[in-house]
């Protein structure tokens, strides 16, 4: 590969350079990785030295390929530091754009002012964010479709995501806002201390919505907040989060049209989500989902809601019930509901922070549950057997095994899911709009108007912080691929 060196080189040297060839592209500064990343092409990778970067916004509108993605990475794991202070940091239009080993947080002194540091538009597919640490936006990550073609095929994975203070705002909140497409993964990630200090109050670690389909969570660590939880509503992941104005849902993106399903053969698995005072997992609107070994601590439980919802659940332990709300339906497997705060204690470390080393017997869960094709491994990554599974997200059969920082790697489990009827969002640029589903609604005029309904179904938690948790977030997934 040819090399070129950035030293605050203007774009206009990049232009008269061109692209003969794919290249390594080293910056140092602002201006160089802003060059870099306007003359972009496929196969190109931009490596940023370790320091600050400070920019209000950079474009990413070229394209990249399967076999040649243009990629943007620290020289070492989370040694570039880029600051946005701009409503969106990465706009991203063009395919096949990967993001590996970065540190990107929000400066703007008004929250509203932050809204999404990674935005993936329209015929953006193949997006990955990977191996990096992203913090204090209202939308760390924002999907939309845009002209009815929303990105599809998205990884989010191994990544820090979370805020440092409660947003200030009355714009939506949540870490990862993916409205429409297909086969979106997100994977290993830690997601975590979310919470919507202005408006309804009303936050979300994770969901896809808008008519996406095949969606996986899986293997996440989601805490809502490492504190007191009383404050606000937080929810760990759904599918369908609070609903869609029709208008930008797909397939038909018409005012006429309900959206009548948000998400179609969603999978959540292997997941553990901590410290939520609504519902750790929302199904709003979401057909043929499966929800398999997760564990669910110190949240409201898991509710299927309206009509068009349904779904399996197999293999979960849950602090609360399953429920069906509003017409929904589905089907279980064993799962064990409502363990008590105290049960949790007494089998794990610290497990309302997520820490679910063994500190206590566990056999009552060991081999209570069935094998299912959509599940190989657990949680940290070990194999399971082929027939008599442990409960939850955790194969105890196999001995003890950290639970943070999040195993890295991709497993060995089943497909996303089945089925799906075609991508979605909520149109192109900073604002959207969203329909209400009965709670929670907020104004959709306002830049980024989701509607946030949820279960809201409060529950109480514990005001502590843990040790171990504050340590180790500097030292989370610091691993990267070689390239």
């Amino acid at each position: 590969m040819a090399q070129r060196i950035g030293w605050g080189w203007g774009l206009a040297a990049l232009l008269v350079v061109g692209h003969a060839d794919a290249a390594t592209i080293d910056v140092a500064d602002a201006a160089a990785l802003s060059a870099a990343i306007a003359a972009a092409a496929a196969g190109d990778e931009i490596v940023l030295a370790t320091g600050s970067y400070a920019l209000s916004g950079a474009s990413c509108s070229a394209s990249g390929t399967a076999q040649q993605p243009i990629v943007v990475r620290s020289a070492e794991p989370l040694g570039a530091v880029i600051e946005f202070d701009g409503l969106e940091g990465f706009l991203v239009t063009g395919a096949h754009w990967h993001f590996e080993d970065l540190d990107v947080v929000g400066v703007c002194a008004n929250h509203s002012d932050c809204e999404h540091a990674f935005h993936v538009v329209g015929g953006a597919d193949g997006f990955a964010l990977t191996g990096s640490r992203v913090r204090d936006f209202n939308a760390q990550l924002k999907v939309n479709a845009q002209n009815e073609v929303a990105p599809n095929d998205g990884l989010i994975e191994g990544c820090d995501i979370g805020d440092t203070a409660g947003r200030q705002t009355g714009n939506p909140v949540t870490k990862l806002n993916i409205d429409g497409g297909l086969r979106w993964i997100v994977r290993g990630n830690y997601i975590h201390d979310f919470q919507k200090a202005g408006g309804n109050g009303i936050s979300y670690g994770a969901f896809m919505k808008s008519g996406g389909a095949e969606g996986l969570f899986d293997r996440n660590l989601v805490l809502c907040t490492s504190d007191d939880n009383s404050d606000g509503v937080r929810l760990g992941l759904s599918f369908g989060g609070g609903g869609t104005a029709p208008q930008f849902c797909a397939p038909a993106y018409d005012a006429n049209v309900p959206c009548s399903v948000e998400h179609d053969g969603g999978t959540m698995r292997n997941n553990i989500i901590a410290n939520c005072n609504d519902v750790g997992i929302y199904l709003n609107r979401s057909a043929n989902t499966t929800l398999l070994f997760n564990t669910l601590v110190g949240t409201a439980g898991i509710d299927f809601r309206f009509d068009t919802s349904d779904g399996l659940a197999h293999g979960n332990v849950v602090s609360g019930p399953i429920r069906d709300r509003d017409g929904a339906t589905h089907s279980e497997g064993p799962n064990l509901l409502d363990v008590t705060q105290g049960q949790f204690d007494g089998w794990y470390t610290d497990p309302l922070h997520g820490d679910l080393s063994l500190a206590g017997d566990v056999s009552s869960l060991v081999g209570q549950a069935s094998s299912h094709a959509q599940i190989d491994d657990d949680y940290c990554l070990r194999e399971r057997p082929a027939a008599d599974l442990t409960l939850g997200a955790l194969e105890h059969s196999l001995g003890d095994c950290a639970t943070f920082p999040v195993p890295s790697g991709n497993g060995s489990g089943g497909s996303a899911g089945a089925g799906g009827n075609g991508a979605g969002g909520d149109g192109a640029g900073a604002s959207s709009s969203g329909a209400s589903d009965g709670v929670g609604a907020v104004d959709a005029s306002v830049v980024g108007g989701d509607d946030e309904g949820c279960g809201c179904i409060t529950v109480g938690g514990r005001g502590q912080t843990s040790s171990w948790l504050l340590m180790g977030l500097l030292s989370l997934l610091m691993r990267r691929r070689r390239r």
